[in-house]
């Protein structure tokens, strides 16, 4: 297999790295242009890698739709440990140039950093690790990640596990030294220009707040200008826009006051857990520069295989297959050894066992993520495919075109079919 030279063969690629400008910066110029032309506005699709599998599809439908690709990668699932997808920073770039090669997708393909800040890698907080050693974590991270050719960085130090309540100038103060930090990196190495990302993780809260939303933006842009960093003034802000992971309803009065406050500032706001949202076409409307997908492609994916099991079960009692792959229990069971479920326990919940059938089995789709390139669950899936194909059954495609399908409401929601050839990219 062919790993190539670039992650992309876009114009819009070739131009970020002859006039050393971020490519994010680039694309929302020309979307900026295209939505004054087509009296459209357009909200880019991030997607969190979470598995090969999304990978895979990911790529597949920016192929088919046509569309620019944004992949958004947590600490916990990329790092340089290889997180739960088993991948270092370098290692998922080889993957993407790998697979769209495979597909050939030239299109702009983005990779992201999210969530980016201490604590919010889950080792950090089981071990309760102080802020000093996390800070370095983090640091490192993001060298490790600049080396590899990552396009953006999500800045996020709004979580402090020994503070009930972080205040907004001390979220600040850390975004800053985090920006000054991967600033004078990335010069020392020669390392081309990114974008940045700031705001808000907000299941533990941040800038929800209109207030604080204001007073945060207001005291980084002081702090960068007193540092001569008003060129890494970031393109995207986090906001709180009535998503979260208890809910999906995107709520356009609070966004479109968040969105006009970071007019004022040249950025636009970026919509986290967009994952199964009611009401996605407001996302351009209200003028949303870009969403989060994740946790969503994680039960999709889960869901399929699931319907495979069923498939394979059917094929064992026809006498058509000799030995099933127990690819269900398998995989509960790497769940449950992981041990990371036990962060998606509600108030009062302790044990597994004494949860009802619903609960437990959403639990287990929750966190099928952290397990799915564990040895034992990749073996065990080949097993399950290797059955279902003796029998005619694609079941890889079968997975992979379920997930596509749900990103795809997604572009077509957010206005992005088609999207490279108005670039001029296609």
């Amino acid at each position: 297999m062919y790993i190539r030279k670039k992650i992309d063969k876009s114009e819009l690629r070739k131009k970020s790295e002859r006039l050393n400008i971020p490519i994010i910066k680039l694309l929302l110029q020309r979307l900026k242009d295209c939505s004054e032309k087509e009296k459209i506005n357009y909200t880019l699709l991030a997607v969190c890698p979470n598995s090969k599998n999304v990978l895979k599809a990911s790529l597949r439908s920016a192929k088919r739709m046509n569309t620019p690709m944004i992949f958004a990668a947590t600490l916990n699932q990329v790092d340089s440990d290889g997180g739960y997808t088993g991948w270092t920073h370098k290692d998922l770039i080889r993957v993407i140039k790998e697979e769209s090669y495979n597909i050939g997708y030239d299109g702009p393909i983005i990779t992201c950093i999210d969530h980016g800040g201490p604590w919010l890698k889950d080792i950090q907080v089981i071990e309760k690790w102080d802020y000093k050693r996390s800070m370095l974590w983090i640091k490192k991270s993001f060298e490790e990640a600049l080396l590899a050719g990552f396009d953006l960085i999500h800045i996020d130090p709004t979580i402090d596990i020994y503070q009930n309540v972080i205040n907004i100038e001390t979220v600040a103060d850390r975004t800053l030294e985090l920006i000054l930090f991967i600033e004078e990196f990335r010069k020392s190495k020669r390392i081309k220009a990114i974008a940045y990302e700031v705001g808000t993780e907000e299941v533990h809260g941040g800038l929800a707040n209109i207030g604080i939303f204001k007073e945060f933006l207001k005291i980084l842009k002081i702090g960068l200008s007193k540092y001569n960093l008003d060129y890494a003034w970031p393109y995207f802000i986090v906001g709180k826009v009535g998503t979260d992971l208890h809910t999906t309803t995107f709520d356009p009065i609070v966004a479109k006051k968040l969105v006009d406050i970071s007019k004022i500032y040249g950025s636009y706001i970026k919509g986290h857990y967009t994952d199964f949202v009611s009401n996605p076409k407001e996302y351009p409307i209200i003028g949303i520069g870009a969403a989060n997908i994740g946790p969503e492609l994680t039960m999709v994916e889960y869901d399929a295989l699931m319907e495979l099991c069923k498939i394979e079960e059917e094929l064992y009692e026809k006498n058509n297959i000799a030995c099933k792959s127990n690819f269900k229990f398998v995989l509960e069971q790497s769940v449950l050894n992981s041990g990371r479920w036990k962060k998606w326990l509600r108030e009062g919940e302790t044990d597994f066992n004494q949860l009802d059938s619903e609960r437990k089995e959403l639990i287990i789709k929750t966190s099928a993520r952290y397990i799915w390139e564990l040895p034992e669950v990749t073996c065990s899936e080949k097993y399950l495919f290797r059955n279902l194909e003796l029998n005619g059954i694609d079941a890889e495609n079968w997975v992979l075109t379920n997930i596509e399908a749900n990103i795809e409401k997604y572009f077509m929601a957010f206005n992005l079919v088609n999207l490279n050839k108005k670039l001029g990219q296609s």
